[in-house]
C-alpha cells in the first residue's frame, strides 16, 4: 500500500494501516510539513459549527470523542507525548454585531442539543483573566480539546517508523493505473512505486494526482503567528480563545512553555504561500483587542499554509475509481480534528467494512449526483 502525503491525515492513516498488517510506503518529499505544520491545533467542532453544516458538526463531534484514545495510542507507539490539552474553549465577541452572531451560534447549537454556556464579558474574564475589556460577551465550551500540532506530527513520524513504514522522499506525479486497477504511484524521479492500493492524502495538491479528483480539492491560504510570553508579560490564556472582532474570526491556542499560536487569515489565492504584511497586521491587531497582553510577547514566527478545501466543506473520504484508489483529503481547516475518525474510516475501507456512520456524508460518491460509488473492494495484503 502507498500513501501519498505525509501530513497529519496521511501519517495517521498510514500508521493505522501498518498496525493492521499492511506494508506501507509514505510518499512525500517533506513529511510533517504543509498545512499540518502551520495549523493551530484546535479540536473544537462545536465552536466551528454553522447552520447548514450539520454533517460536518456530527463528523467533528464524533472525531473529538475519539481523540483521547487516539492520542494515547500514538504516544504509546511513539514513546513520546503528542501535546493534547483538555482545558476547553471560550468564544469572545467584541462589538454588537459580533454578539448577535454569537447569540445565533448559541441558538443553533441549542437546537442541535449541543450544550454551551453564554457568558457576559465580566464572567468570561473571571475564567480567562487575559481577555481584555473590549470583549463584551462570550461562550464557554468546556469539552473542546486542543493539541500541539508539531508535537503530534513528530510522534506520528516516530510511531510510523517503529511500525515499519517506509518513507519515499520523491514527489508523486500521480496514481499509476492499468486495465482499471491501481498499479502504484508515478514519481517525478526514478521508477514507479508498485502498490495494489494507493491512498491519496496530499491535501491541497490532491486534485492533480488523478482525474477523478479534479475540482474536488482546492487550496485555501491561511496565515498564522507563533508568539511567546516574555518575562513580565501577562500570562497567556489556559483555554483556547476564539473570537469575533468586528466580524473577523480570530483564534489563540496556548502551547506549553507560555507559547501562543494566533490565526488565521483565509484567502483563495491559488498555491501562493507568501506571508503578507496585511495578514500579520490584522492578526496582531485583532489578537491585541481580545488579549491585550500579547503586545508584550515575542513574535517568533509567521507562516502560511494551504488548507485543502472541498466544494461543500466536508472532507472527501472513501473509495474512488479505479479499483484500489482511496482518498482522504479535502479536510479544509479540520485536518487535525478529523485525524482519528479519518484513520478509522480508512482502516475500515481496507478491511472492506462499513465506515463510521458520520463519515458516510464524506463519501466522494456525493459528487457523482447519486450514482453508485466508483470505488471497489480492496483486499488485505
Amino acid at each position: 500500500m502507498a500513501v501519498i502525503g505525509g501530513g497529519v491525515i496521511g501519517l495517521s492513516c498510514a500508521w493505522r494501516a501498518a498496525a493492521d498488517g499492511w506494508t506501507v510506503t509514505v510518499v512525500d518529499p517533506a513529511p510533517r510539513s504543509g498545512a499540518s505544520w502551520v495549523a493551530g491545533g484546535m479540536l473544537a467542532p462545536v465552536t466551528e459549527a454553522w447552520p447548514g453544516e450539520e454533517d460536518l458538526l456530527a463528523l467533528g463531534v464524533e472525531s473529538v470523542a475519539r481523540w483521547p484514545a487516539f492520542a494515547a495510542a500514538v504516544a504509546e507507539a511513539a514513546g513520546q507525548p503528542v501535546g493534547l490539552r483538555a482545558d476547553g474553549t471560550v468564544v469572545a465577541a467584541t462589538g454588537s454585531g459580533d454578539r448577535d452572531e454569537l447569540d445565533a451560534l448559541a441558538a443553533h447549537l441549542a437546537r442541535l442539543e449541543r450544550s454551551v454556556e453564554s457568558l457576559t464579558g465580566r464572567a468570561l474574564r473571571r475564567l480567562e483573566p487575559a481577555i481584555g475589556p473590549d470583549v463584551r460577551a462570550g461562550l464557554s465550551v468546556p469539552d473542546d480539546l486542543a493539541v500541539d500540532n508539531r508535537m503530534l506530527l513528530a510522534a506520528l513520524v516516530t510511531a510510523a517508523e517503529k511500525t515499519g513504514i517506509e518513507f519515499d522522499a520523491r514527489s508523486a506525479d500521480g496514481v499509476a493505473t492499468e486495465a482499471g486497477r491501481v498499479t502504484g504511484v508515478r514519481c517525478a524521479e526514478g521508477p514507479d512505486i508498485a502498490a495494489d492500493v494507493v491512498l491519496v492524502c496530499a491535501g491541497a495538491h490532491s486534485a492533480a494526482l488523478h482525474p477523478a479528483l479534479t475540482g474536488l480539492v482546492r487550496p485555501v491560504k491561511g496565515e498564522i503567528l507563533r508568539l511567546a510570553r516574555r518575562p513580565g508579560a501577562f500570562p497567556a490564556p489556559r483555554r483556547t480563545v476564539r473570537a469575533l472582532v468586528d466580524g473577523r474570526p480570530m483564534y489563540a491556542v496556548p502551547r506549553d512553555g507560555d507559547g501562543l499560536v494566533v490565526g488565521a487569515t483565509q484567502a483563495e489565492q491559488g498555491f501562493d504561500t507568501t506571508v503578507t504584511v496585511g495578514g500579520v497586521r490584522d492578526l496582531l491587531r485583532d489578537a491585541e483587542r481580545v488579549l491585550p497582553g500579547v503586545a508584550e510577547y515575542a513574535l517568533l514566527e509567521v507562516a502560511a499554509g494551504l488548507r485543502p478545501g472541498s466544494p461543500d466543506n466536508l472532507p472527501v473520504i472513501g473509495a474512488l475509481g479505479p479499483d484500489g484508489l482511496l482518498v482522504a483529503t479535502g479536510h479544509h481547516r479540520n485536518g487535525i480534528l478529523l485525524s482519528p475518525i479519518t484513520a478509522d474510516a480508512v482502516a475500515a475501507l481496507l478491511r472492506d467494512e462499513p465506515v463510521p456512520e458520520p463519515v458516510r456524508a464524506a463519501d466522494p460518491a456525493r459528487f457523482t449526483h447519486g450514482e453508485e460509488s466508483p470505488g471497489a473492494r480492496v483486499d488485505q495484503r
